[in-house]
């Protein structure tokens, strides 16, 4: 793995946290180059295991999924930061500060805050934030090469299916309409995605007064006296003037044996952090973001590597329900495609899966298709800006997408027989698109056009869809083509989703074009 390998890291890891937890200050210079960071990712809830093998196989390290669903942790040397954001499974990456896995809160409120604000002293923060200083030196980098198109269509158009807050971060008030009928918070405050897809407000579908993330994100509103300027020695600007670094706190809490609220965990952990660093609160322009996730007994203090989403990397336009990215990896990993197997997604949408598909499996060949025609020419929009970056990382070797995409009717595909490996994609939920009424007639239609395109044997389809029930009874009309091989239950956009490992058996399809 690029990483090295996981054992020969884990006694830097302990050593370490013996130092932070003996108030040893940071260590001697030369460890900088062997700097390792323990890194916190949230991905789409039930692909935890996806994640972390994608982890092993790129970085070679070994992740922890976490109890709190959708997050996993795994150590990797500081210098692989770039490959970590090049991880197709993760929409957002933060550094651990510290975890505690039993972490006794006080029964009564006024002492529990008191003790979250007494943490922010006993932390040892310098390494995790020079993990963070490196983070932003990447991303100056980046963004200097990214600054010609502030104003994409992506910060316009939105909403996805998925549930994504699509683009919720840079303007909600276009999307009224979309927003209304989705069951999820989406974040007000401070115009920064705090993301969390699973939406910890409806991931155990509890709904817990406030777990939802807007208001976690609390300003402090103490004044900061700059003089002290910061302590670790982050924020040095390039004339060796210190600038005061901006910060806010975002707390996500799960559980129900808490006496305080997030909000009121994030407030006074904050003020606590504003205090230590002589930081300066600032809900919208933060150069840091502070990250305190309470689920149950477990407490992860943290700082965030990612502004917004992973998740967001290939679509430029936005239909009204397009899937995450993050999910269409996970989707397409299910199926363990090999290199030229036909890819098919016969109701594509925007284009997330087959795109995601194309640029991890370039070795197969992806067909997208759907019957609107403005998905259709979303997806085309999408495929080009996808060409185009591939033409501006290095226009001498710049080539085409394995990725070809088609108008067509789901039930009557211009496909031959026999002729594809893998069906991926995401069937109608009913709710933003279609209606469930239809989907009674559709799904078994489709179940049925799948089976014939697909190679009897050794075909596989991996489906997603929130009309569980329907898809179950579509499923038991077609049990001579499909089995169900494994189920992963997913949360998209607060609607509980399912996603379906289905195997083509042995057996024939009927061949309605016989007279073909």
């Amino acid at each position: 793995g690029v990483g090295g390998c996981p054992p020969a890291r884990q006694p830097g890891m302990a050593e370490a946290e013996a130092a932070g937890d003996a108030g040893l200050g940071p260590a001697p210079a030369q460890e900088d180059a062997e700097l390792s960071a323990v890194i916190g990712a949230t991905v789409p809830t039930g692909f935890e295991q996806t994640a972390a093998d994608e982890v092993q196989e790129k970085l070679g390290s070994a992740s922890r999924i976490s109890r709190d669903r959708g997050k996993l942790y795994f150590e990797v040397p500081a210098r692989s930061l770039p490959q970590v954001h090049r991880l197709r499974s993760v929409d957002n990456l933060f550094v651990v500060v510290q975890e505690f896995k039993d972490y006794q809160f006080k029964e009564n409120k006024e002492d529990a805050l008191k003790d979250l604000e007494d943490l922010v002293k006993k932390l040892s923060w310098t390494d995790p934030l020079k993990v963070w200083e490196l983070n932003n030196s990447l991303k100056k980098k980046k963004t200097k090469r990214k600054k010609h198109n502030p104003h994409s269509p992506a910060s316009r158009e939105k909403l996805g299916d998925g549930g994504e807050e699509g683009g919720a971060d840079q303007n909600n008030t276009n999307d009224q309409e979309d927003c209304a009928q989705k069951p999820v918070a989406v974040e007000p405050a401070g115009g920064q995605d705090t993301e969390n897809p699973q939406g910890v407000m409806s991931r155990n579908g509890v709904e817990e007064e406030e777990e939802d993330n807007e208001q976690s994100g609390v300003k402090v509103e103490v004044q900061a006296s700059s003089e002290s300027g910061p302590k670790a020695g982050e924020g040095q600007t390039g004339e060796g003037e210190v600038k005061v670094l901006k910060f806010r706190v975002t707390c996500n809490r799960a559980g129900d044996k808490h006496s305080f609220t997030s909000n009121e965990a994030a407030r006074d952990f904050g003020g606590a952090v504003q205090e230590h660093f002589q930081w300066k609160a600032d809900m919208t322009n933060f150069d840091v973001e502070v990250l305190l996730n309470i689920h149950n007994n477990e407490v992860v203090v943290g700082i965030a590597l990612t502004e917004e989403s992973l998740h967001r990397r290939n679509i430029t336009h936005f239909g009204p329900t397009t899937l995450r990215s993050t999910l269409a990896y996970g989707m397409l990993r299910l199926c363990d495609p090999q290199p030229t197997d036909i890819i098919v997604d016969p109701m594509c949408g925007t284009g997330a899966i087959p795109i995601e598909g194309a640029a991890e499996w370039p070795h197969c060949y992806h067909i997208a298709g759907d019957n609107n025609p403005q998905a259709v020419k979303r997806a085309a929009n999408n495929i080009c800006s996808l060409l185009r970056k591939n033409e501006s990382k290095d226009s001498s070797t710049a080539q085409g997408v394995p990725l070809d995409i088609i108008q067509w009717d789901i039930c009557n595909l211009p496909l031959r027989t026999g002729s594809v490996d893998i069906v991926v994609t995401d069937m109608p939920f009913g709710k933003r698109i279609g209606s469930k009424k239809k989907n009674w007639d559709l799904y078994p239609a489709c179940l049925m056009e799948m089976g014939r395109i697909c190679t009897p044997g050794t075909g596989r389809a991996v489906l997603l869809t929130q009309d569980k029930k329907c898809f179950a009874k579509a499923l038991s009309r077609v049990g001579h083509i499909w089995r169900r091989a494994q189920t992963v239950w997913v949360n998209v956009g607060g609607l509980h989703a399912a996603v379906y490992l289905l195997r083509r058996t042995w057996d024939a399809a009927e061949d309605r074009r016989a007279f073909w």
